[in-house]
Formats: structure tokens, sequence, C-alpha cells
């Protein structure tokens, strides 16, 4: 039987957590990526988002618009250009180093969209999963595998799988071991990096719900990013919508999903396929037209007032500001 798996001290799950007070908080925060002397690319541009302890925030938008950059530069991943993160109050450094990632590693960590690629092939379970503990400083090599063994029952993988490589595993269960790799340094916030996307739509359900469980039993604080926004609002608190390295709306997710204000996420609603096919026929859907605009060279005001239905002319002229519309719910958009 696998050993108990031990937590922080002075916590037991979610029991021990304020849910209503702020866990994460970014500032103006942005990221450029320079691409020659001349272009420079903005990814994620001045975004100001709280994210509350014990919640899980969905973050949706087309593929671009900067969702998986957000997330890399909360967990130092990436270096911050500009602005600020602030992790309990406490300001994180704009550029990770070492003993950055060392200290921080036991507070927040990322699973991988890609579970396989994520993983060095050439290293077993047991080393894959024990492997930040080992950085972290635990020397036993005993207590690595017995954690190890205790988080792969809990991600639901046999425990006699200690020596097989990735290889040797389907895309679901590659996935359950980056899982339990993130967690076994019992993180307080957690990004899912859109953990969803390459694997079976059969699978992509079961990882939902273990998810779920996990954030539930453990008190995790989650960012949960993908593109199915169905998916995102079943395990979502709150939902964020990006478009081009801003902010379009964020709510609760049910008001997000269910009323929506901004017209992208509208869009991104009904572009989201029905699982009955007559229902799918029979809705009245408004799809994206237009190009995405280049993220090198975006036009003045509004950058989605090239493919809105209800630009206006002062849309092309001024870039909206986050509104409050109401409750806990706010809007980038002239229309409100």
């Amino acid at each position: 039987m696998a050993a108990p798996i031990e937590r922080p001290p002075g916590t037991q799950g979610a029991g021990a957590i304020k849910p209503d007070s702020p866990l994460l908080e970014t500032r103006e925060l942005s990221k450029t990526f320079t691409l020659d002397r001349r272009r420079r690319l903005r990814a994620v541009d001045a975004i100001s988002l709280t994210i509350r302890e014990c919640e899980v925030l969905g973050l949706v938008g087309e593929s671009g618009s900067g969702k998986s950059t957000f997330g890399r530069l909360l967990v130092g991943l990436l270096d911050k250009s500009a602005g600020e993160v602030l992790y309990r109050g406490e300001r994180l450094p704009a550029r990770y180093r070492t003993r950055d990632f060392r200290h921080y590693a036991r507070e927040m960590q990322l699973i991988f969209q890609d579970p396989y690629a994520s993983l060095d092939p050439r290293m077993h379970v047991e080393q894959l999963v024990g492997e930040p503990l080992r950085l972290l400083g635990e020397r036993s090599a005993r207590h690595r595998r017995d954690q190890v063994a205790a988080w792969l029952e809990r991600v639901g993988l046999a425990t006699d799988l200690l020596s097989r490589y990735p290889h040797e595993f389907s895309g679901g269960q590659r996935q359950r071991i980056g899982i339990a790799r993130a967690l076994i340094t019992r993180p307080r916030f957690l990004v899912c990096d859109e953990p969803l996307s390459a694997l079976d739509v059969s699978i992509q359900a079961q990882m939902v719900n273990l998810l779920g469980e996990l954030q539930q039993a453990l008190g995790l604080t989650m960012l949960f990013i993908a593109h199915d926004l169905s998916m995102v609002r079943f395990i979502s608190d709150r939902m964020a919508v990006m478009y081009l390295g801003a902010l379009m709306e964020v709510g609760p997710a049910d008001d997000v999903y269910g009323a929506p204000r901004h017209p992208y996420t509208r869009m991104l609603i009904d572009a989201n396929p029905v699982p009955d096919p007559v229902s799918e026929r029979a809705r009245d859907t408004q799809l994206i037209r237009g190009e995405i605009p280049s993220a090198v060279d975006l036009p003045p005001g509004c950058r989605f007032a090239g493919r809105c239905p209800h630009v206006m002319p002062q849309c092309r002229r001024e870039s909206p500001q986050l509104i409050q519309v109401a409750e806990d719910h706010q809007v980038a958009c002239f229309l409100y």
C-alpha cells in the first residue's frame, strides 16, 4: 500500500484556506517578444486580474490569444516585460533565478499541454514524478519512492508502474503522470495549460473530473486554460476571455457562458458545437468572420473591431477598458 500523501505544515485541504481572499494578482502584466530590430510582438498586453484562493479561473480564447504565455508568466517560466505579479501579497521577481524556482516550486506548478513532450523519455516514472522532490532537497530515495507511489495511486494509476517509461503509456496515462509530478510538491496554485487538447474526447471528461476532485480535496487554486468553453464552464468558478493579449470579459462562469456580454464571447460560444446533431443544425449561430489582426502591428482602437458585427466609429479610435456591468462581471466593450 502506498504511503500517505504529505501536506505542508498548517494545511488540511480547503478548510485551512480563506476562500474569498486573493491568492494571486497581476497588475498591468505584459510580455513582449522581440522578433527583429523593428518588430515587437506583444503577446500579453497590460492584464490586471485577481485569482482568489480555492477558486478555479478558466481562461479561454482562440489560438494565439496569449493564454499560455500568460500562464507561463505567472509561474516564472517566462520573464515579465512590464507590470507585476503578486502572490499572497508578495511581488514575484521579473526574472526568476534558480533559487526563485526552488522557493516557489512548493507554491505553484504547471501542467503542460503535451503530456508526452513534457516527460523525459529517458527517465522512468519513479524518476519523473520524484524529480521535483530531489531538486528541492529530499535526499531519501525511499521517501521519494513512497511519495511517488502515493501520488500515482491518487491520480488513478497502479503503483507497480514505477519502472516504466513514458512511451509505454497512453496519452491519458501520461497526463496523469504529469498531474502527479506537478502536485507532488503540494502547491497551492496550479496552472493547467490546455491539459485536454492532446487527449481523446473520451479521456477528456476523466481528466476534468480528476482535476476537479483534486482541487476540492487539496484546496487548490487553479488557472484552467482551454479552448472548449463548455468544459471550462463545467470546472470553473469564474471565466476570463482573452483576445490578442487583452481581456475582453471576466465574470462568473455560468454568467459568461449563459449570458455573454462581449460580442467576441458570444461568437466563441456560438462556435462551440452542440453534441446533439439535430440541435446543432437548428441553432441560430453567428460565426466569427474576418482575419485575426497581426499581434505585431495591431490597429488603433478595439482589437476586435475588424471582426465585430456591432462595430462603431468610436471602436476604431479608442481602446475600451474593462468596466463593471454586473456583480463580479466586467466587459471591455463600448456597447456598455
